[in-house]
């Protein structure tokens, strides 16, 4: 696993959202078809009743598991876009706080370099900051809580 990947996959928690839906429409069909077999049975009488009064009260009982299925594959989606949505602000913080290290660094080594014809050039106190940075692992979340001057 890479380490962008490392806050979740929002192609693998998709895939499981699909799946729980296609288990909540299987026990749906499920309860369908108890109800519709016990109805064809032309079978009359109190067991007959007992056995439809049963029968349905196991049905609601998977529709009610189906509709739960449901809502679990609604969260898993809504998670999976919070997921995406963080990676790609981390992605997106990363890639700016990169640049500015690396355009402070050119600024601080030529200011370093004005200066060796010997007249001191001092460079920028927030260009030395950004500098000497050391920066959280590639798509790291602790790249949210990073603060830089001009982040």
């Amino acid at each position: 696993m890479s380490r962008t990947e490392q806050y979740g996959d929002s192609a693998v928690i998709a895939r499981r959202a699909d799946q729980l839906r296609e288990h909540a429409v299987d026990l749906q069909s499920l309860a369908d078809r108890m109800v519709a077999r016990i109805e064809a049975l032309g079978w009359a009488g109190r067991a007959a009743e007992a056995m439809r009064e049963r029968v349905a009260e196991r049905a609601a009982h998977l529709r009610s598991v189906s509709s739960r299925h449901e809502s679990a594959a609604d969260a898993l989606d809504a998670h999976g876009r919070a997921v995406t949505a963080t990676k790609e602000e981390i992605k997106r913080i990363e890639v700016r706080a990169h640049r500015m290290i690396a355009d402070a660094r050119t600024r601080v080594a030529a200011a370093a370099a004005a200066g060796a014809d010997g007249v001191p050039v001092t460079p920028d106190p927030d260009d030395e900051r950004l500098a000497a940075v050391t920066t959280p692992p590639r798509g790291h979340r602790d790249w949210l809580d990073v603060e830089l001057p001009g982040l």
